[in-house]
């Protein structure tokens, strides 16, 4: 090959390496189509503008000094700053995002409250509204314990005089509380007697300051004496006499129901007198709501 062509060659491949962009141009151009594209446009103008120039910058510096030291560094600090400028629009993409959901919650918190115009206002509404929910919810957990201790010494104290003038156990199936049937009702007889109301009273006065949730079930019970059909149909109507005094004095009605179990049940012996007195009863079962 003649000499004169390789030297030609080798002339033109020089002179193409001398005007390939450096790398750090290369990357600098990217990073800026890259920001350009992106939210710094809307979010980060200024930067982007800056980014730019500082590009145009070592372009021109490519353009006159070649893939020089100079023009390596221009294009490292425009790449950096078309970096800086997508930082910047993130930020403030995030800073957007978060000043929205504030303000949503200011406005489900206070519907009617007018909008501040500017986000250290809305910031300082924002707390000043938390430290008034926070103390209300303070105040009101505090009047709601208060309320329940109340509740909880009136239940005691209607459970003490309620064990005055009923025997009460506890079995499997609930809270049992037994009233002597000669108490309640004459002989034979399901309405109930004048004394007997005073003491019912005091039953549903128990009832209510029990579990908003519980039910309760009124048992009758008669002892053996008598035709057992009599004595079925007897306690069912004592059951419902004490059921339905209860639901007039405040016991809901859907909560309580009655049975009648004639002489089934007995918890004595019917052979003695004092036995079938102790069958002669009413039960009532106070049971938990079942989880």
């Amino acid at each position: 090959m003649p000499r004169i062509f390789v030297a030609s060659i080798v002339a033109s491949l020089t002179v193409a390496c001398a005007h390939a962009p450096p790398s750090e141009l290369v990357d600098a151009r990217a990073a800026y189509e890259r920001a350009a594209g992106g939210p710094a446009a809307t979010y980060a103008p200024a930067d982007l503008h800056v980014a730019k120039e500082s590009l145009t910058v070592a372009e021109q510096r490519f353009k006159d000094d070649g893939d020089g030291e100079l023009t390596r560094d221009q294009a490292y600090i425009a790449q950096r700053k078309a970096e800086y400028s997508e930082v910047l629009a993130r930020i403030a993409m995030l800073a957007k995002g978060i000043a929205e959901a504030a303000e949503q919650e200011e406005s489900l918190k206070e519907r009617n409250a007018a909008k501040t115009k500017e986000e250290l206002a809305r910031t300082k509404a924002a707390l000043a509204d938390s430290k008034t929910t926070a103390a209300n919810t303070a105040a009101e957990l505090e009047a709601e314990r208060k309320r329940r201790e109340e509740a909880e010494k009136r239940a005691a104290q209607a459970n003490a005089d309620l064990a005055r003038i009923a025997a009460i156990k506890q079995e499997e199936r609930g809270t049992v509380i037994t009233l002597s049937g000669a108490v309640l009702f004459s002989s034979n007889k399901y309405e109930l007697l004048p004394a007997a109301q005073a003491k019912l009273n005091q039953v549903a006065e128990a009832l209510l300051m029990n579990d908003p949730e519980s039910t309760f079930v009124v048992e009758g019970h008669t002892d053996s004496q008598g035709k057992a059909a009599l004595n079925q149909t007897l306690s069912e109507n004592r059951a419902k006499s004490v059921r339905d005094y209860l639901v007039s004095h405040g016991v809901a009605a859907d909560r309580i129901t009655a049975k009648g179990h004639g002489s089934s049940r007995p918890i004595a012996d019917n052979t003695s007198a004092e036995g079938r007195a102790d069958n002669r009863r009413v039960e009532i079962i106070i049971s938990p709501k079942k989880s």
